[in-house]
């Protein structure tokens, strides 16, 4: 049985249909942890953990470098809070464009007698623009990005959508209304309003700096509600004292942007709704019940994607250095135990590969020894073998 480890009641919650196949907080040397916000970086990973998954779409919490080397391959959630991410993002465009916190602010702190005189007269300060042809610049057109897309153009937006990585699958969700730009700068010039919808990395930390907020209008509302740092925080406040930029809405709090009244932060909320958090605990349970019992997979962060059809009594699965001559010793090493490959699958994600190899007969005494023959190969990380339920 399968020891999984969670940490919060929301990733019990995703296991509950598993528990008669996995034993739950059981012990601390688990298979596999479900998590969303916990920390991993300054915790020892057991020797035992074969998979995490993380309830979201963001893997900043988890030691990559730390979880290759000990074997684990790692999974995100996509896709699981994307709803709740672009109902926030429309909500503080509607915010931003009726100027519904300054107005909520001014009734929280106004009564008295002749209240709806003085509202009548002072309302006028208030005064905001429809979102309806208005035009807004969605830069990364992913699982959220597409539906914020779709959505403003429901609303009656012109929506100029930006992805340079743009796959085949999110071309599919993204209506025929919007439109493509070709470069970032090009998304950005007439637009009202720009939101950012990209995975937080090398490339992307800055995205929206001095020089891309030069070239929108001096009116633009910017959104972030993706990664904290893929906007410029000093850039964006230089902008707004210099009245380049109207306002900026953001889920991710940094000193720099406290105390402003055209900077609008909310407490890192965009995933927090209880359907978001079911929807990620039930799909990363999910996904390590297939990575567990099949060894296949799919959006992982430190492996390639590699399914393939278990149709075999035995699977063999290794997570291995992507260096030469991987795939030989590994076949070398069965042909010498005198086992038959059945099928072999092979893929690399930057210096990871994974392979993958289906055999119909192994000897009762072969099981331990030849994990542990394959798991001694230099630069093998870890040696599985899996036995398909199916076929028992």
């Amino acid at each position: 049985m399968y020891q999984i480890k969670t940490y919060n009641a929301i990733a019990q919650a995703g296991l509950r249909h598993f528990t008669d196949q996995y034993a739950i907080n059981e012990t601390d040397d688990a298979d596999a942890y479900l998590i969303r916000s916990v920390d991993l970086h300054d915790q020892p990973l057991p020797p035992t953990l074969k998979v995490i998954a993380r309830a979201g779409a963001g893997f900043n919490n988890v030691p990559i470098e730390q979880a290759t080397q000990n074997g684990t391959a790692v999974f995100t959630t996509p896709g699981s809070n994307a709803n709740a991410v672009k109902e926030l993002v429309i909500a503080m465009m509607v915010a931003a464009s009726r100027n519904l916190f300054a107005a909520a602010d001014y009734a929280a702190n106004n009564s008295g007698a002749d209240i709806s005189k003085r509202t009548e007269r002072d309302k006028t300060q208030f005064n905001g623009d429809e979102l309806a042809g208005k035009t807004l610049a969605v830069i990364g057109v992913g699982h959220v990005g597409s539906l914020v897309a779709n959505a403003a153009s429901e609303l009656g937006m012109k929506v100029v959508a930006y992805d340079p990585y743009l796959t085949s699958d999110a071309a599919w969700r993204i209506s025929t209304d919007i439109l493509r730009a070709n470069s970032l700068a090009q998304a950005v010039k007439n637009a009202d309003y720009v939101t950012v919808h990209v995975p937080k990395n090398a490339e992307t930390t800055g995205l929206i700096g001095t020089a891309e907020l030069a070239e929108m209008k001096p009116d633009v509302t910017v959104i972030n509600f993706a990664r904290g740092g893929i906007v410029d925080n000093t850039a964006m406040v230089a902008a707004l004292d210099h009245q380049r930029a109207k306002g900026y809405y953001t889920d991710f709090g940094a000193d720099e942007l406290l105390h402003r009244d055209d900077v609008i932060v909310t407490p890192h909320i965009g995933g927090s709704t209880n359907e978001a958090e079911r929807n990620g605990a039930v799909q990363g349970a999910n996904t390590i019940m297939q990575f567990l019992e099949t060894g296949n997979v799919l959006n992982s962060v430190n492996l390639p994607n590699l399914q393939v059809p278990f149709q075999t009594h035995y699977r063999l699965t290794l997570m291995h250095q992507n260096i030469p001559n991987m795939v030989g010793q590994i076949a070398t090493l069965l042909a010498q135990a005198g086992i038959n490959i059945e099928g072999m699958s092979n893929a690399a994600k930057e210096k990871v590969a994974y392979t993958i190899i289906d055999v119909d007969h192994l000897q009762a005494e072969q099981d331990t020894q030849l994990v542990t023959r394959l798991g001694a190969i230099d630069a093998v990380y870890r040696a599985r073998l899996l036995t398909n339920q199916n076929l028992q």
